[in-house]
């Protein structure tokens, strides 16, 4: 079993970035080469500014290169939820722009010539309770009715169209949902970003932000020093003391993931019939989907903790325990990778992007980033050009975690709270 990400394992990768010389200034750097920043760097390019791009590992090593491969529709919250906090009309745009998102993955793919099996399979979200199938009726009517959201009901009685699996008591069908091939598209975007001139520096760890004047920063890395006009963090749940007042505002919380190997086709056919991608409604959800070469991709949040090799190893097997719990046939399967990585949870589980003390941010995204993180990275150039308008989350009030300076402490206390709802759900 390899304790790497399969996508990044299966990936070619775009190239070599750990020598590349750091030049002594660029019209933007961006810090973090996963989704966000790879996708602010190629549409800022695209739109002829010079762009230096620094990550602390490699590209895709963070959350963009560790999740499921979902590009899913629907906000992170319920669109109910959405509508009672926001009103009718916010929700509604909010819910749209995660819609305009998923466009965002299918065109970029399309132009760049990416080959990441991008694929609208549609998502398959499934209730683990009788009462979360209810919740599922009357979020599917708000949204028929006030979004134009094409989604379709599965009862209980007809689940086996959907899922091979005595699990679950119903299911919601929204046709927008995507795969892709997560490890190809990060990659995908590095190779098309450094054709347009994109300088790519990996192994390169942003230490300190030194503001000169406006938006004007000295950007101190470990391999130099780098003089910026605009700086974009797009780190997410791996961000650090560069940036306190960002990382006080984000949760970072461990999500886990183990593929099987390979299966046989009638096996693939059985549980996943119409290769959706799928999650079910607790809190502590489990996620899945077949991956292109016939494998189950089966993730979840198995442990409130951050990812190390023992987080990983332990997680992995409460995982491969919730697999076989769901799909029984899959008892005698074996389990090929096993990783975890950490996705970028908010207060409100909300996206929040912006500006402070001169430096710009594109964070929390909560589980969605896929479609949300590349979608945001053409905002993010959008905003840098100066159209603040295409940021439609700007005027959300952006909450810091009480308490949280450092490492999350907080997470097994948010573990056992989390549990508590799905009993009580």
């Amino acid at each position: 079993m390899k304790l790497v990400s399969y996508w990044l394992d299966t990936a070619k990768p775009a190239g070599d970035f750990r020598r590349t010389e750091l030049p002594a200034r660029a019209d933007v750097v961006i810090v973090g080469a996963g989704l966000t920043g790879l996708s602010t760097a190629l549409h800022l390019a695209r739109d002829g500014a010079d762009v230096v791009l620094l990550e602390a590992n490699t590209v895709g090593w963070g959350a963009s290169g560790r999740n499921g491969g979902m590009a899913t529709p629907g906000l992170a919250i319920s669109f109910p939820k959405a509508v009672r906090r926001y009103g009718a009309d916010r929700a509604v745009a909010m819910f749209q722009a995660y819609n305009d998102a998923i466009d965002t993955v299918e065109d970029v793919v399309a132009t760049e010539g990416i080959d990441c099996s991008f694929e609208r399979t549609g998502r398959l979200t499934l209730a683990c309770k009788p009462s979360h199938y209810r919740g599922f009726e009357r979020s599917a009517e708000q949204m028929r009715s006030l979004a134009g959201q094409d989604v379709q009901l599965v009862p209980r009685s007809r689940l086996s169209e959907e899922i091979g699996s005595p699990y679950y008591h119903g299911a919601m069908v929204d046709p927008l949902g995507a795969a892709v091939h997560v490890g190809q598209l990060t990659a995908g975007l590095a190779t098309a970003a450094a054709g347009r001139g994109v300088s790519i520096h990996e192994q390169s760890r942003v230490v300190e932000l030194v503001r000169r004047d406006g938006y004007s920063h000295d950007v101190r890395t470990d391999m130099g020093t780098i003089r910026a006009g605009q700086v974009v963090m797009a780190t997410s749940g791996y961000t650090g003391s560069a940036t306190p007042w960002l990382r006080r505002r984000i949760v970072p919380i461990g999500s886990f993931i183990v593929v099987t190997e390979p299966l046989d086709q009638d096996v693939v056919a059985e549980l996943l019939p119409k290769r959706r991608v799928a999650s079910d409604s607790n809190h502590l959800l489990y996620y899945f989907r077949i991956t292109p070469d016939n494998r189950l991709l089966f993730g979840g949040r198995a442990r409130f903790a951050v990812s190390n090799r023992d987080s990983d190893l332990k997680s992995g097997r409460i995982l491969r325990r919730g697999m076989v719990k769901v799909f029984p046939q899959l008892a005698g399967a074996g389990i090929d990778y096993c990783w975890g990585g950490l996705v970028d949870m908010t207060l409100d589980q909300m996206v929040h992007a912006g500006e402070h003390d001169g430096v710009f941010y594109s964070v929390g995204y909560s589980g969605h980033g896929v479609q949300m993180a590349t979608h945001m990275g053409k905002v993010m150039a959008q905003m840098l050009g100066g159209d603040a308008s295409a940021n439609i989350w700007q005027d959300l009030r952006f909450r810091a975690v009480p308490g949280h300076f450092g490492p999350p402490w907080f997470l097994p206390p948010a573990g056992a709270f989390f549990k508590f709802l799905d009993r009580v759900s």
